[in-house]
Formats: structure tokens, C-alpha cells, sequence
């Protein structure tokens, strides 16, 4: 049975961050940005999630879901919410365990890697005032008519500052150095061949009739405010505090039962793929947060038992970092086709480096555009993790 209590209380937090919404958030001036794009991925996902298991898109919303921008993806549904279509053949699957002995020893032994990266994530570390992580996104998109698509590739850099100390504020500076523009030379030569516009569109289905819109150039970072009181993270389908953070359980099994908890709070899908997506969403979530050291590597003993994962004991990140793979592949009809799922930490340490999503299984619209297989059409590198007494500073020209 539903916590309805719990729920209500989530509600009233929501209606203060509706009412509390600037007008530089209001949906309709949202309307075509990459705001918009990022939480039409998260909308469609959400749908999928309730019935035929997620929506690879479901691995492009922030790793760390702000409480601030919870208002503004309810808001920008109802935007949205006429482009919106659920597709009959938009599932996503595990693929069947079909594994040899040597694959099921490379499995064993893949799990052996992921339960070292536990150890050396559970180092005691020092508390602070705010817990700050610095991002690097980029996302590849397609755009252009039939017979003249195209690729586009955006850049942008992020700053989240999480204050965990009474009266201190948590601020989410999204956009910084923001740049959209062809990504290879072929796609230089379409995009001028097309009068070089600044506002273009792609489709936003697999059969093209749906579309959004991008503006090629640079852009504007935002700053959002992201606490509500006490409330700095939202964990599955519930707000949470710092307090609550640090109480999480450090043990691996009770760990998993309380995720396993909060998936079915949130309507997850009885399927292990559906399954397996939210939980590795989830701890990769448990990873970067300030939980406590050993509460991270109960996070990554959860992440060696998940089913369907695959561990590449030797990955580089797209900066080139060295480090190890944990993947979940997802075959699912989209915009750009079947997609790989890939979490690169750092072994030593346990850090998260980068969250990517690879093509796989490129659509005819991908395909058209140049995209082939083993394309990393979207990527989340973490540049720095770690605590500070010191709020970092809102450059001049963000827009609240």
C-alpha cells in the first residue's frame, strides 16, 4: 500500500516549488530549449517506465535530480504533452541470458572487480558544508528533413553545490559555456548546404512526425535554487535530507531491499529489464551523492549482483580517463535505435567518471545522419566530486 501521508507531503513540497517558479522557468518561454528536450526524455520515459519497461532516453535526465527542477518538468509536460505519443514497438529488453560457461565466468569475475571498487569506496572521508560536483554533458541529436539529416552536437558544463548544514542553500548552475554546432565536418558542410540557420529541428519520433527544436550557437547558463527546507536529493520517488542520507542503510542486501522499496513505490515495471535500468539509474544515483562511505560501497555490491550487467574491467571514459565499465545493454525502437548503458568509475577510488549512452543498433534516421554503431551519443563526465566550505559563485549573466 501507498504511503499517502509520504505522498502528500511530496505534493506540498511540489506546489511551493511550482508557486516559488520564476518567470524565466515558465514553460511556454521554455518552449524549444534544451530544458525542454531534457524533460520531454524524462516525460516519455516516465510513461515507458509504467508499462513496457524504460525508455533508454530514461539515462539522459540528471544523474542527480534536482528538487528545484521537479516543478519544471510538471510544468513542461503540459507544453509538451500534445507531441508526446507512445509508440506500440517501443519496448525495452534485457538481452536473454544466453551466456556461455566462459561468459558466466567472465560475469563471475566481473562482479569480483565491482566488489574491489566496493572496498576502495568505503574510505571514511571527511564531512563538510556543501558537497559539490562539476559536470561536462554532451548530447548528440539529429536534425534536418528526410534525405538531408544531420547531426548536431552540444556541449555545456554544470556545477551542483548541495549545502547540508542548516541555512545554508544548494545551487544548480546548468549551461555553463553552452554551445550547439554540427559535430563533424560532413555535418558543417548540410548545415550551411541548408543556409546555415540558426533555429533548426529533428524528429523527436522514430517515423519523424514528431519534432523539436534547437538553436545552433552558444547559450546562457541557469542557476537554479534546489533545497526545499531541509529537502536537498530526491531518491526515488520521495524528497530527502542530508539526515536522511547518512541513515541509508550500509549493508548490501538491506540497501537493495530498500531501492527494491522505493521502485515499487514508483509504479517500476515487474520486468527485470525494467527492473535492472532503475536500479542501476538509482545506485549510480547513491554513488555521487554524500551518503556515507560505506553506504557507497553497499552501492556498488548492489551493482555487482544486478542482472543482465556486464563489467569491462579495463574502459576509457569519453575524456579519456582510464577506468572500469559496468554496462547495461537496451534494445528499444527510438529516435536513434538500440542503445548501451555504461558506467565508468574509477577502480581505486570508487568515483563515478562518466555516465554514457552508446549506440548500439543505429535507427534509419541515425543512420542517415552519419551515426554509426559505437557512437557515444550522449555522455555525463564528473570532473570533480568532493566537499567544500565555500558556495561557488553564479557567474553574472546566469538567468534564475
Amino acid at each position: 500500500m501507498k504511503n499517502t501521508k509520504e505522498r502528500s507531503a511530496r505534493r506540498d513540497v511540489m506546489k511551493t516549488l511550482a508557486d516559488a517558479r520564476p518567470d524565466e522557468l515558465d514553460p511556454v518561454l521554455l518552449a524549444g530549449s534544451r530544458r525542454q528536450r531534457e524533460d520531454l526524455a524524462r516525460i516519455t520515459a516516465e510513461a515507458r517506465e509504467g508499462t513496457a519497461g524504460p525508455h533508454p532516453l530514461a539515462w539522459l535526465r540528471p544523474r542527480l535530480l534536482p528538487l528545484g527542477a521537479v516543478a519544471t518538468v510538471a510544468a513542461s509536460a503540459i507544453v509538451v504533452v500534445s507531441l508526446v505519443q507512445q509508440q506500440s514497438d517501443g519496448t525495452a529488453s534485457a538481452r536473454a541470458d544466453t551466456r556461455s560457461p566462459s561468459a558466466s565466468a567472465t560475469a563471475v569475475n566481473g562482479r569480483m572487480e565491482l566488489l574491489g571498487v566496493a572496498k576502495a569506496a568505503g574510505s571514511p572521508a571527511a564531512e563538510g558544508t556543501y558537497w559539490q560536483v562539476t559536470t561536462q554533458t554532451v548530447n548528440v541529436d539529429v536534425v534536418g528533413d528526410k534525405g538531408r539529416r544531420y547531426t548536431l552536437r552540444s556541449t555545456a558544463g554544470g556545477e551542483w553545490s548541495v549545502g547540508v548544514r542548516p541555512g545554508t542553500e544548494s545551487l544548480m548552475l546548468s549551461g555553463l559555456d553552452a554551445r550547439t554546432e554540427p559535430r563533424t565536418t560532413a555535418d558543417k558542410k548540410a548545415w550551411a548546404a541548408a543556409g546555415s540557420p540558426r533555429q533548426v529541428e529533428g524528429p523527436a519520433s522514430a517515423d519523424g512526425r514528431m519534432r523539436l527544436g534547437y538553436t545552433v550557437g552558444s547559450g546562457t547558463p541557469t542557476v537554479m535554487h534546489t533545497n526545499a527546507d531541509d529537502k536537498i536529493y530526491a531518491l526515488g520517488p520521495k524528497n530527502v535530507s542530508y539526515q536522511e542520507l547518512r541513515q541509508l542503510p550500509t549493508d548490501a542486501d538491506k540497501l537493495s531491499a530498500e531501492l527494491e522499496r522505493l521502485y515499487a513505490q514508483e509504479g517500476g515495471a515487474e520486468t527485470s529489464a525494467g527492473r535492472t535500468a532503475w536500479m542501476l539509474r538509482h545506485t549510480a544515483d547513491l554513488i555521487t551523492m554524500p551518503v556515507e562511505p560505506a553506504t557507497r560501497a553497499a552501492a556498488y555490491r548492489v551493482l555487482a549482483e544486478l542482472p543482465g550487467i556486464g563489467v569491462q574491467p579495463s574502459a576509457t571514459d569519453s575524456l579519456g580517463r582510464k577506468g572500469m565499465a559496468v554496462t547495461l545493454p537496451v534494445d528499444s525502437a527510438t529516435v536513434l535505435g538500440g542503445v548501451e548503458q555504461r558506467l565508468v568509475v574509477n577502480p581505486s577510488t570508487g568515483a563515478l567518471l562518466s555516465e554514457e549512452t552508446v549506440l548500439t543498433a543505429p535507427s534509419a534516421i541515425a543512420r542517415e545522419a552519419g551515426l554509426t554503431a559505437g557512437t557515444t551519443v550522449n555522455y555525463e563526465a564528473t570532473t570533480r566530486m568532493g566537499w567544500s566550505e565555500q558556495q561557488i559563485t553564479v557567474p553574472k549573466n546566469a538567468k534564475y
